[in-house]
């Protein structure tokens, strides 16, 4: 390549090396190169020669993941690695969203924006007419967000300009490098992962990403991530685990990826691969939900010690329409099925599925998210500071013991409605487990599995005598009735071993047999089977007679 002429070296053009064929002929088209050209090398007959292309100038190439700056500021505050993510600061504000029941809100911001304009055009002093407006609207505001509907909760956690995980992970960490890759050739956005420091104190972060706008929200995929997402978190989760660094994650999804490809490439084993692991976890797991939480999706990163969750956060197996489209076969019943689900930070906390309630600053975590993120900062370190008290050993079985105290029910009677739609049989011997009532108190469960620490025992449940339990025994049902049929069958009057315990037994037999069995010899005689006029109810008659007659043999 020495004896190339020097005009390929000029002008920065970029050339591959080249390699030699049997005839003596080789040459290979290059990438294209920045500018204006396109090179190709070849040789043939001992000679080189350059033949070079003009290129027209066409769209523009991807935009760069991390655009840098022109020049980094020289502030100690700003560090370089707030440049190493895509997720910047946005340039405009986001733009005000109105939800349905914050009409009345909306009505007196006017009334006040009104009264404030017509004030500085006319000179004349409503200043006492804008406080009464600025105190009623904290009244109304104070109403609403204090006694939300579970179905308005659900608007609120879905709000577009609620903070996402990137911004809570700012706001409460010192440092923050964010981290990609499954290490399989995938970097699903849907999932951010990275390190950060707190008061010293180095953290794992994995956590759902919204976007914040539509661009963002196409490049996030609406926080639904793929198998590459789970499969990049639980990697993350097993690198925390190798050295000692607790793990904290954020949910806000609702739900993963339901496409075909995601399920070519393994969503549900990558769902319950990170289920498995993440049980077998030495270090201490804190999972905070700050929007929703939807089924597996959630829960995929959700198997912790501790599970917080923001006010107006909810967290479910099936969103409220689908719940609706299912049970009601109306979408628009979905108010109705957000209450029945009980999904809200509160009940849950009823529940013991969440731990905690981390209170929002009225109007919405959207309100004031610096605020937010600073009640989250306090109650992660608060439980973090509890959890790493412990041994590796205990941090397993807390949260295992914390997953297998769930699932609670109560046994109440069946209502006649109900009653009337079922099978004589299940509705005396399976009960109907129906919802509890809000004020209904839940059994404490009782312990029963001695090889755990004598500290997490307590809440695990006892399930064989929370089994609901049939009122009749098939096995010595079937027994009795294999016994008497025997009886009969081996009585024998020509033989002289026979006992008078054994021709009771007989006698007690024929006589409960022996009234049935005459109605069989009547129908039989009455029954003609070549009698051209015979009809299904005898037909009916004689299944009868015959069901009557097993049912007294058993």
């Amino acid at each position: 390549m020495s004896s190339l002429s020097p005009a390929l070296h000029q002008g920065h053009v970029r050339y591959d090396h080249l390699a030699s064929s049997a005839h003596g002929v080789a040459g290979t088209l290059l990438p294209a190169v920045p500018g204006r050209f396109r090179v190709r090398v070849g040789r043939s007959g001992g000679s080189f020669t350059v033949m070079a292309a003009k290129i027209k100038k066409g769209k523009k190439g991807k935009e760069k993941e991390y655009p840098w700056p022109d020049k980094i500021p020289e502030d100690d505050k700003v560090s370089p690695l707030s440049y190493l993510s895509r997720f910047q600061p946005l340039k405009e504000k986001p733009k005000q969203v109105l939800l349905p029941f914050e009409k009345p809100i909306a009505d007196l911001e006017r009334k006040m924006t009104e009264a404030k304009e017509l004030m500085e055009k006319t000179g004349v002093d409503f200043s006492l007419q804008i406080s009464q407006l600025e105190e009623k609207y904290k009244q109304v505001i104070e109403e609403l967000y204090t006694n939300l509907t579970p179905i308005q909760r659900v608007s609120v956690a879905r709000h577009p300009n609620r903070p996402t995980c990137l911004d809570h992970v700012q706001n409460i960490s010192d440092k923050w490098m964010e981290l990609h890759g499954d290490r399989a050739g995938y970097d699903d956005p849907a999932i951010v992962t990275g390190i950060a420091s707190i008061d010293g104190i180095s953290y794992m972060f994995v956590g759902h990403q919204k976007g914040r706008n539509t661009k963002e929200n196409i490049y996030r995929n609406f926080a639904m991530p793929s198998p590459h997402g789970y499969r990049k978190a639980m990697r993350i989760m097993k690198e925390a685990d190798d050295h000692g660094i607790p793990i904290v994650t954020f949910i806000d999804t609702p739900g993963a990826f339901a496409d075909i490809q995601s399920e070519q490439k393994g969503q549900g084993e990558a769902i319950a691969y990170n289920l498995r692991e993440m049980f077998g976890l030495k270090v201490p797991i804190v999972t905070v939900v700050i929007g929703e939480g939807g089924s597996g999706g959630a829960l995929a990163i959700g198997c912790a010690n501790k599970m917080l969750m923001l006010e107006n956060s909810v967290y479910y197996v099936a969103s409220p329409e689908a719940c609706a489209a299912i049970l009601y076969k109306d979408s628009k019943a979905s108010p109705k099925a957000a209450a029945r689900l009980r999904i809200t930070a509160p009940e849950l906390v009823k529940f013991k599925i969440a731990d905690e309630v981390i209170p929002e600053p009225l109007g919405g975590a959207h309100v004031d998210p610096v605020r937010t993120s600073k009640r989250i900062k306090e109650a992660v370190v608060r439980h973090l500071r509890e959890l790493i008290n412990m041994t590796p050993g205990e941090v397993e079985w807390q949260r295992w013991a914390k997953f297998r105290a769930m699932g609670r029910f109560q046994e109440v009677e069946i209502d006649d409605h109900r009653k009337r739609n079922m099978k004589k049989r299940d509705a005396l011997t399976e009960p109907i487990h129906t919802d509890m009532k809000q004020d209904t108190p839940i059994p404490e469960p009782t312990p029963t599995y001695t090889d755990a620490p004598s500290k997490y025992t307590d809440s695990l449940p006892k399930y064989a005598d929370a089994l609901p339990k049939p009122k009749h025994d098939i096995v010595n049902v079937l027994k009795g009735a294999v016994g008497k049929l025997k009886t009969i069958k081996g009585f024998k009057k020509e033989d002289l071993k026979f006992e008078k315990s054994d021709e009771e037994t007989r006698n007690t037999a024929n006589v409960s047999v022996q009234p049935l069995s005459n109605l069989r010899i009547k129908a039989k005689e009455n029954i003609k089977r070549e009698d051209p006029k015979f009809e299904k109810t005898d037909k009916k008659i004689w299944s009868t007679i015959n069901a009557a007659v097993r049912h007294n043999l058993t």
